[in-house]
């Protein structure tokens, strides 16, 4: 067994607290990782605080994973020592079911193994999540991040960045297209800068004008306040697409009547409660109103390569680890611009 040192929440009440426990060592196919870096995800807080009902205590959070391949099992194909590695949300799956077949691994029949805050698939063990110093994976779970593309900068591609890459290409954004990005927070800053390089016409919906300038410099070529009632008179019937990053309750049947015939609405972000939706937004406009999670491997690493290839990294703030209870407290006000990044060397 490999010790590992990192931070845990041992309630839902509690801080993050320093933890030590132990990874298996690398089985046949397995991947040992030392950990660089890991992004804050506002799922992380969720389940920390068990605001979904599911955690699972004592918890290791973080999958949005970089670092270093530090040793590899006598199997292992994809990767050797000193690769630059990530690791998502998902660290393994029944691999057996259509969905898994189909690079869909996120929609496992069975469910996918979630990073952390998640039992292996064994029903037994615990998984472990980013904010430590080593993991272990499969190496059929690890992404290869690209050389152009720091650690530090790549950790939060691999939620932030496949969350908002996934639904742009399930709903084609492109050239010709006009495409909405409600809530410029760490999820939605990726989406500007991703749709901005798929060439499609770039709105930021946000609820004032203060980050009109940082929105604009992503790749926005226009911005508007949501907490400005004239918004939803002008821009009636205007958009394509319209991608909601935010988890705050507010009413979408206004957003849906500023979709155009056949537009959609892609919901990625998670009230803590049900949302009331009215019929009369959705059929007088053919519209939709979808939901997206992740994406698979396959289409993750596509993103990385995107990524790469179009010079597209997160805004980061990078924090040592003493600092996440700290860190979670300003994310929870959106006080970062755009996400907070754990430096592990400073476990």
């Amino acid at each position: 067994m490999i010790k590992t040192r990192g931070f845990a929440a041992l309630s839902a009440s509690a801080d993050l607290t320093p933890f030590s426990f132990e990874r298996r060592e690398p089985k046949e196919h397995d991947v040992l990782i030392e950990i660089k870096y890991c992004g804050i995800c506002h799922s992380d807080i969720h389940q920390v605080k068990n605001e979904w009902g599911n955690s699972i205590y004592p918890m290791v959070p973080g999958h949005e994973i970089s670092g270093i391949v530090a040793k590899v099992g006598s199997k292992v194909t994809k990767y050797k020592v000193n690769d630059k590695v990530g690791v998502g949300c998902m660290v393994d799956s029944c691999r057996n079911c259509f969905h898994c077949h189909e690079g869909l691994e996120q929609f496992c029949e069975e469910g996918s193994t979630g990073t952390y805050n998640a039992l292996e698939r064994d029903k037994k063990t615990p998984t472990f999540g980013g904010y430590s110093e080593h993991i272990v994976v499969d190496e059929n779970f690890v992404l290869k991040i690209p050389e152009n593309i720091s650690l530090d900068k790549a950790a939060p591609l691999l939620c932030a960045g496949i969350t908002l890459y996934s639904p742009l290409m399930h709903w084609k954004a492109g050239p010709g297209k006009k495409v909405a990005i409600l809530g410029l927070g760490g999820l939605g800053h990726m989406g500007v800068k991703l749709a901005h390089a798929l060439g499609a016409e770039v709105t930021v919906l946000s609820h004032s004008l203060k980050k009109m300038e940082d929105g604009k410099r992503m790749g926005a070529k226009h911005f508007y306040a949501t907490s400005d009632p004239d918004t939803f008179t002008k821009l009636q019937g205007t958009f394509d697409l319209i991608i909601c990053t935010v988890s705050v309750e507010m009413d979408w049947n206004q957003y849906l009547n500023l979709l155009t015939i056949d537009g959609s609405m892609v919901v990625i972000g998670v009230p803590s409660n049900p949302v009331p939706i009215m019929a009369f937004p959705l059929i007088m406009g053919r519209r939709s109103l979808a939901g997206s999670l992740i994406g698979g491997i396959k289409e993750t690493q596509e993103m990385l390569n995107f990524c790469s290839k179009h010079n597209i990294n997160c805004e980061i703030e990078v924090i040592p680890i003493q600092k996440v209870n700290e860190a979670y407290e300003r994310a929870i006000k959106s006080d970062v611009r755009y996400r907070f990044v754990i430096d592990l060397k400073t476990v």
